[in-house]
């Protein structure tokens, strides 16, 4: 596969202009996602197709979408608005451009997008992204929509982007793991767009995360739709936890953080906290979903934890790591919700205090048990507490940032900043930092002394600028 990769690089395809042709992908929602596309540009690339930043170059236009809200949905069909507008212009002009709508809302709605997007070529499920070399061939002569649940395992067809794709990535890179669902939250359609829980195996990971090691990569995360459902088979055949993982991945040269997401509350074991206080290459960070604070709107959403499960979790998490750094999901105005259940929402979210979060007013999502509820809590209702909770939640992060002003960070330094002589990179806890140093440190772990912050980053300085400074 990688002589294939070479090959088709050093005799890339051209366009009807002439000009090697160009891919454009854009990815919504999760990390899976962000994973994904970068493997659609991996797969497309032996195709003789670059990747471009914008789409007006593009060749090839593919939307990676997500499906858990409307808004997110409704984003797709606008942009697709403005790839009709270019599809136009560049048939106009003799360059036609080739577009692909991939992703859960590629899965949830298949035809619909056909019909509703003239400028759509090929839809495709998030299953089925191997095939697109083929599928966007085939698409040429009729439109056509594949989201079916294919047989084989896609990531036995993808191929290895080269040594030199992955540096271009940067230092840090996503592993899929785990895909799917088996917890069927009732406001989720990810059981219904990914699919069943399917783990990959021990050692296909570990290759994968080899290769990235290899090419220089520093960090990585391990993502699926709930991770910490992780069982994939050893080498000896037996099923490993995702601690098994960690452990593994951390025995790799060149690799010297881990992370992961996203994870569900119901499947936080004891080794999966014992790995926090015991393997120093696993980040210091937990984004744990817990979505309400109310047991009763926990049982309608079916997540079979109560408001107490999540706060013991939280209390082992931190004495296993008592510098961990917890991050959730929130939903507001879920059907039935009340003042009150809101309130011990809020209650929840004081008595964990997280360093970060994210929240989101509920949508109902077609096809979903939770979207035929009657008991709709209304817009003006759920702005109101959404406002109210994000307040609070902002002010925690603020404070959970401010708390480390004047301390010293490990920082991984990924990428330059936007000024010139800076460069940016992450805390153990997830925080983006800025500092001031030449770019031959970009992929190092140095010390980095906090000197302030803004709304969402840190400032820092090497220790020695910094007393020079002083």
């Amino acid at each position: 596969m990688q002589d294939n990769q070479e090959k088709a690089a050093a005799s890339p395809v051209s366009s009807a202009s002439g000009a090697p042709k160009k891919v454009f992908i854009k990815a919504y929602g999760c990390q899976m996602n962000v994973y994904d596309a970068a493997r659609m540009a991996d797969v497309m690339a032996p195709e003789g197709y670059g990747e471009t930043a914008e789409m007006a170059d593009a060749d090839l236009v593919i939307l990676n979408t997500c499906h858990i809200r409307e808004k997110a949905a409704e984003k797709v069909y606008s942009e697709l608005g403005r790839v009709r507008e270019l599809k136009q212009a560049r048939a106009a002009g003799g360059r036609p451009v080739e577009v692909v709508v991939a992703g859960c809302v590629a899965q949830a709605e298949g035809a619909e997008i056909l019909r509703r997007a003239p400028a759509v070529d090929l839809v495709v499920g998030p299953q089925s992204y191997h095939r697109l070399p083929e599928l966007v061939r085939r698409a040429r002569a009729e439109r056509l929509v594949d989201t079916d649940f294919p047989v084989e395992d896609k990531f036995d067809h993808l191929p290895r982007p080269s040594p030199e794709r992955t540096r271009a990535r940067g230092v840090s890179a996503f592993v899929t793991v785990q895909e799917g669902c088996d917890k069927f939250c009732s406001f989720c359609v990810v059981p219904y767009t990914r699919g069943a829980e399917v783990s990959r195996p021990v050692a296909k990971i570990i290759a994968d995360a080899r290769a990235l090691a290899d090419a220089g990569v520093r960090e990585v995360t391990l993502i699926g739709q709930n991770v910490n459902a992780y069982h994939g088979l050893d080498e000896q055949g037996r099923p490993a936890a995702l601690a098994d993982l960690f452990e593994a991945v951390a025995r790799i040269d060149g690799i010297a953080r881990i992370r992961y997401s996203t994870s569900h509350p119901r499947d936080m074991d004891d080794a999966l906290i014992a790995a926090h206080r015991d393997l120093p290459a696993l980040a210091p960070y937990l984004h744990l979903p817990v979505q309400s604070g109310s047991d009763r709107i926990l049982a309608a959403m079916n997540r079979k934890h109560g408001a107490d499960d999540y706060r013991r979790i939280v209390e082992r998490a931190r004495a296993a790591r008592p510098d961990i750094a917890l991050s959730s999901d929130f939903i507001v105005g879920f059907p039935g919700e009340t003042d009150a259940d809101f309130e011990d929402t809020m209650r929840l979210a004081r008595d964990v205090n997280f360093a970060s979060a994210f929240f989101f007013k509920y949508s109902p999502r077609p096809g979903t048990p939770a979207a035929s509820l009657t008991d709709q809590v209304p817009e003006e209702a759920k702005t109101e507490r959404l406002a109210a909770l994000q307040a609070l939640l902002d002010e925690q992060r603020f404070a959970f940032n401010e708390a480390t002003i004047g301390k010293t960070a490990d920082v991984l330094f990924e990428r330059p900043g936007r000024h010139p002589g800076q460069i940016v990179g992450k805390t153990p806890w997830l925080q983006t930092v800025q500092v001031d140093a030449p770019a031959s440190l970009i992929g190092e772990i140095m010390p980095v002394l906090i000197t302030g912050r803004g709304t969402n980053s840190l400032f820092g300085a090497l220790p020695d600028r910094a007393v020079a400074a002083a």
